[in-house]
């Protein structure tokens, strides 16, 4: 049976890409709602947002920056429909394979379902340290969670809408990748992981995580391991 989507678009500083994406994402044809934060861009995206109107999209403001997390967590307690899926702002992960994420969801055979960037999608072949991190974090997750992820640190995850909004959550950086995992794991909930593309950008490109927020998704790590 077909599902209907939120999407949840947390926003900083994506001027150049936010109105491309929100394009894209408006043409997936599932039905959707389109859940916009922004979460205190300075550089004209805040702007553009305000003036930004479509019946299908929903728009958030943070009044200070928050981070990602926070902004995510916002999306996810306005969300309304079957599935949660998660779309970064940027041009990195392709709408288009919203269908790969959601069918085991559709089926009936999972409650949580990761894009993993590592199984066999085309991807952007660059920064190998940073591959490397997320490759780290990854193994040392599953070694926590006793899954076998190949991708925990994935922008694209979509969630039973009913599962994800009865999950506390508190990261408010880049650590809701490794807190979402660890609940969810903590619950037993049904875990799929299929390929998808992957077009990374770079630092010069815009983006934003880096060794700090390694360092603290291992802190993530540890302390939703012993911790919900």
């Amino acid at each position: 049976m077909p599902v209907s989507l939120s999407v949840v678009i947390p926003v900083y500083n994506e001027r150049r890409t936010i109105e491309e994406i929100l394009r894209r994402v408006l043409t997936v044809p599932f039905e959707k709602e389109l859940l916009v934060v922004d979460d205190c861009s300075t550089d004209g995206t805040r702007e553009f947002l305000r003036d930004y109107s479509h019946p299908q999209v929903r728009v958030f403001f943070h009044e200070k920056n928050q981070g990602k997390g926070a902004a995510i967590r916002t999306a996810i307690g306005q969300a309304r429909n079957d599935v949660v899926l998660i779309q970064d702002a940027d041009l990195e992960y392709d709408p288009g394979e919203y269908g790969c994420l959601v069918g085991p969801i559709e089926k009936g055979e999972a409650d949580a379902v990761y894009g993993s960037r590592f199984l066999a999608g085309p991807h952007r072949v660059h920064m190998y340290w940073h591959y490397l991190g997320n490759k780290f974090l990854t193994t040392f997750s599953n070694m926590c969670t006793n899954l076998n992820l190949t991708d925990m640190e994935t922008c694209y995850k979509a969630f039973r809408r009913e599962i994800i909004q009865s999950i506390p959550l508190r990261s408010n950086r880049f650590g809701f990748e490794p807190e979402v995992t660890a609940k969810l794991a903590r619950r037993r909930v049904r875990i799929y992981e299929t390929s998808i593309s992957y077009y990374g950008r770079t630092y010069a490109d815009g983006k934003k995580i880096g060794w700090r927020d390694g360092v603290n998704a291992v802190a993530c790590i540890l302390r939703y391991h012993f911790a919900d």
